[in-house]
């Protein structure tokens, strides 16, 4: 049967001690805890004592014959009837097999009262004083973590009932049971709030799965497949496979290479996404395909990043992006209202691509807040630098170089020391500094070296222009138009959290439609300049569509050409980023032509896609969600290694299993390999 529960695993309302409406730790729970302090110093964990019955690799002996039999009948002829987060007063006089591990354990002198917990909660099961000799004793043994079989009877709490938890108006009284496996004292408790460290909850990592706050998001994430897979069939979309093995082709993210020892010096590639597969289904006459498919890039990890990431792959035939917008929409309020429960509303709003970039500094903005940025340019270009030196060059603006303003409230009171705070996270950001001017009643600028040289007329210009009020605070950066887009896109967003506008992770409150702000950001350039190699090169990837409009700016002018490009936006992350696809030869080969890239080039890295468009491909289009990004803003994670069950750390490795680890020469030599990696000394 499967798991049936009546709370969420690691609700708000824990207690530090654990789950909701846990009673006090008894001495081996206090023994745990002994072993996880002397665990920081450095040694082993302590164990209990023999006299506590408490189990140690030493001592205890492997259980006899008889036990292992006794293990197998209780599995065989008793099944499990209800999860251990299900009974309430309504089961009151039925008899009930629960299975789980002993979450904690009291001792009253007579009657033992155990924490029974599997994934749906906490039920209270007691071994009463007059169970038995047999039952006695099998409670006096258990201890934290034994995984247990207990069956009895569903009993009323009366006025001991435990509002906190689900199960507290009962209890069931033992009148069966079974050890069916002993626990080592575990390294750290198997409860919500531990101060543990994350690297030895990695290394324990199933024993850390054990606890709600962690199994919670991953919940989630199960629930969220489920629901994809339902909505996507419903509509038609049909569930293929593409392979993880491909050939490498340029462009993008770095990519892991396998060697193919069939074929010495050659390699595959991990697909670091379906794309060029998806696109042949649409060839091949699918329609509508999708996959929830893992995916590899090899990059430099961070906290919204893991080398092995999961995505809901989409593809549809005969679409326009309005159409391709309406499915994932459609998909995206069916997960919220069907995992969170909430009714998000639609249509989502869209944003040009051109507007995220010159109010907000990027191409995911975070609506939930205000602090939009202004461009000055145009207007130091008319006022001559408004008497600024550092301002003088933008008389006569430059191609890459703009100037733009911030407006910090006055209600955020920052004092000097906090904006002097604010130039050092910036210099951080490779910027030269921070300028910036506190505005007083009459207009005038303060605290600021630009207030000596600034002309009355510029001055006024540019409070008018970023809507300046009596104390706030102006910030200014210019320069190379990338940096100053991403110095105060990253302010803003420190600024927004220091102020309490958005919480550090998460949503203030989860149930409010108004907390979840998704967006579609749209009409982004085609081509971006490439400095080191003095071209173009695809913003995204060579397939994408050139908007209608802008075709005849393929040859002239290819920086002004806007695509048929999307990303998905919710509260500052990217969620989503697709396109509708070029399926036409002819267009087809003037993008390449924009790149650089001629016939023989385009057809020696895309051989096979080109080869298949040429057959009566349709128009199609596309996205890829990030189940894993889903997940941890779903989940109010704070990272991406909250909702994966088995987490690399920032420099890929897996603690658990000690991966990667070193390949035998054996291995290397049958690759026709050889490793050029300097050993440790």
């Amino acid at each position: 049967m499967g798991l049936r529960s009546q709370q969420q695993p690691g609700a708000e309302q824990q207690r530090a001690s654990g789950l909701p409406g846990e009673e006090e730790p008894s001495h081996a729970r206090r023994q745990v805890q002994r072993g996880r302090q002397t665990t920081r110093r450095g040694r082993s964990p302590a164990r209990p004592d023999a006299s506590q019955g408490a189990p140690n690799r030493a001592t205890e002996r492997p259980a006899p014959p008889s036990e292992e039999l006794a293990v197998a009948e209780f599995i065989r002829d008793l099944k499990r009837t209800h999860s251990c987060g299900e009974l309430t007063a309504r089961d009151i006089g039925r008899e009930v097999v629960l299975f789980g591990w002993v979450h904690n354990r009291r001792d009253h002198g007579g009657a033992v009262f155990i924490d029974l917990r599997d994934r749906a909660g906490l039920t209270q099961v007691v071994f009463e004083e007059d169970a038995g000799k047999e039952l006695q004793e099998l409670a006096h043994e258990l201890r934290l973590e034994y995984c247990v079989g207990v069956r009895g009877k569903v009993v009323s709490r009366g006025a001991n009932a435990n509002p906190k938890l689900p199960t507290g108006e009962v209890e069931v009284h033992v009148t069966q049971a079974q050890i069916l496996n002993r626990s080592e004292t575990p390294p750290f408790l198997i409860e919500d709030r531990i101060d543990t460290a994350e690297e030895k909850r990695l290394h324990y990592r199933y024993l850390d799965l054990r606890r709600p706050a962690v199994q919670r998001p991953l919940l989630i994430r199960s629930r969220a497949n489920a629901v994809t897979r339902r909505v996507l069939e419903e509509r038609g979309f049909l569930e293929l496979e593409t392979p993880f093995l491909v050939k490498y082709t340029p462009g993008g993210a770095r990519n892991f290479l396998v060697p193919a020892r069939l074929q010495p010096g050659k390699f595959y590639a991990l697909a670091e996404s379906p794309q060029l597969f998806k696109q042949l289904f649409m060839v091949a006459g699918f329609d509508r395909y999708f996959q929830i498919v893992k995916c590899f890039r090899d990059e430099d990890l961070r906290l919204d990043r893991q080398p092995e990431f999961t995505q809901i792959d989409l593809e549809m035939s005969f679409v326009s992006q309005d159409d391709v917008f309406a499915v994932v929409e459609e998909l995206v309020r069916a997960l919220w209202r069907e995992v969170l429960g909430v009714e998000v509303k639609g249509p989502f709003p869209r944003m040009p691509y051109e507007e995220s970039m010159r109010e907000y500094g990027n191409d995911k903005p975070d609506l939930r807040f205000g602090m939009k940025h202004v461009d000055l340019t145009r207007l130091l270009s008319e006022h001559r630098g408004a008497g600024v030196p550092m301002w003088s060059s933008f008389a006569q603006p430059s191609p890459g170089q703009i100037a733009k303003a911030m407006v910090v409230p006055a209600s955020a009171a920052l004092s000097r020391t906090e904006t002097d705070k604010l130039e050092e996270i910036a210099k951080g950001m490779g910027a030269k500094g921070l300028a910036r001017a506190k505005v007083d009643d009459q207009g005038n600028w303060t605290q600021s070296p630009l207030a000596k040289s600034i002309t009355p007329e510029g001055r006024a210009a540019i409070n008018a222009a970023v809507g300046a009020r009596t104390g706030d605070v102006i910030l200014f950066q210019f320069g190379k138009e990338a940096q100053v887009h991403t110095v105060l896109a990253n302010l803003r967003l420190h600024l927004g959290k220091k102020l309490g506008l958005v919480p550090e992770h998460g949503t203030r409150d989860p149930k409010d439609p108004a907390s979840w702000n998704f967006l579609w950001v749209v009409n982004p350039p085609l081509f971006e300049f490439d400095e080191e190699q003095k071209k173009y090169v695809a913003a995204h990837h060579a397939f994408t569509r050139p908007r209608d409009e802008d075709l005849p700016y393929l040859d002239s002018d290819p920086g002004r050409v806007l695509s048929h490009r999307y990303d998905l936006v919710l509260n500052g992350f990217e969620i989503g980023g697709g396109s509708i696809r070029l399926h036409d030869p002819a267009v087809q080969q003037k993008v390449f032509a924009a790149m650089g890239i001629g016939a023989e080039e385009a057809e020696q890295k895309f051989g096979f896609l080109l080869q298949a468009l040429r057959f009566g491909a349709p128009p199609h289009g596309g996205i890829a969600l990030g189940m894993d990004r889903l997940s941890m803003l779903m989940s109010g994670s704070e990272s991406l290694r909250d909702v994966i069950a088995f987490p690399k750390t920032q420099k890929g490795t897996d603690l658990m299993t000690d991966a990667p680890g070193d390949a035998d020469p054996k291995q290397l030599h049958d690759l026709h390999i050889a490793s050029t990696a300097k050993k440790d000394a």
